[in-house]
């Protein structure tokens, strides 16, 4: 049985966890970079981790926009970090047919905000017997995640989390409510806050998505603050040079003086 989300929910610090990497697989070398600064900065902070990245990013504003390197290379990738670090790691999945592809290869599989409402997919996850990581639709209420959470539940898997990733305001612009936090957690599963998607800028102009890297630490603050198990971060080397989202990622040497800060408004909380 998978007990992926009582190991990072009831680990002995009281930590919350966190989800973090790059928005995309760029290549091995990158992926095993990131992960191993991700390792080190995470076991010396006693938080629970998970690898992210995209094996393919199908949600794209452009034609011309890059989408992967490959599937198969991509996800190959992803079971190399796991198994260099001992790590479990998460992916985004499009289509039914791609989840039992992608269970073979990561431990959770993330459901896009966009898709949120795909029955056939969520379904689809949920029978690989992998963890689930809803994200929530920016065109959704916190409380209409519960039917998004049930469908995954009665399909045989109660091994679900659930993500707020900002909810849209006006054309350009996403916010964050937290109140969706403790909303969401009332259903019975941990809710993660997605603080870099929860700054991007879409739609904009050019056709390449902005956002406020600033705000970064905090949204975190805030999310931490408020009560969320975990935490999604999107970071790179150089987030200038990334080829997805490098406009809302965090960049990595920030990393660790970020989740320092974070653990002590945890641990204050606690108290």
């Amino acid at each position: 049985m998978n007990h992926l989300i009582e190991q990072l929910t009831q680990n002995a610090a009281g930590n919350f966890f966190l989800l973090a990497g790059p928005c995309v697989i760029e290549g091995e070398d990158m992926a095993l970079r990131i992960a191993e600064q991700a390792v080190r900065i995470t076991e010396r902070l006693q938080i629970p981790y998970v690898f992210k990245g995209s094996y393919r990013k199908a949600n794209r504003s452009r034609l011309d926009s890059f989408t992967g390197i490959g599937d198969e290379k991509a996800l190959r990738i992803l079971r190399k970090v796991h198994d260099t670090f001992g790590i479990p790691t998460v992916t985004d999945i499009h289509t039914a047919e791609e989840a039992p592809m992608a269970a073979e290869y990561v431990d959770v599989l993330q459901i896009p905000a966009f898709l949120c409402r795909q029955t056939d997919l969520l379904v689809a996850a949920a029978r690989t017997g992998k963890t689930i990581n809803i994200k929530k639709g920016q065109f959704l209420s916190p409380m209409a995640m519960h039917f998004a959470a049930e469908k995954v539940v009665e399909a045989g898997n109660r091994q679900v989390m659930l993500t707020e990733r900002g909810t849209t305001f006006g054309y350009q612009d996403l916010v964050v409510d937290y109140r969706g936090i403790p909303e969401m957690q009332s259903f019975g599963y941990p809710v993660v806050l997605d603080v870099t998607h929860s700054l991007q800028q879409p739609n904009q102009t050019g056709g390449v998505t902005g956002g406020m890297p600033q705000l970064i630490e905090t949204i975190a603050r805030a999310g931490i603050a408020v009560g969320a198990d975990g935490l999604f971060i999107e970071t790179h080397e150089n987030p200038a040079v990334a080829k997805s989202d490098g406009a809302n990622m965090l960049r990595l040497d920030l990393l660790e003086p970020l989740l320092t800060k974070l653990v002590r408004i945890r641990q204050a909380i606690r108290e």
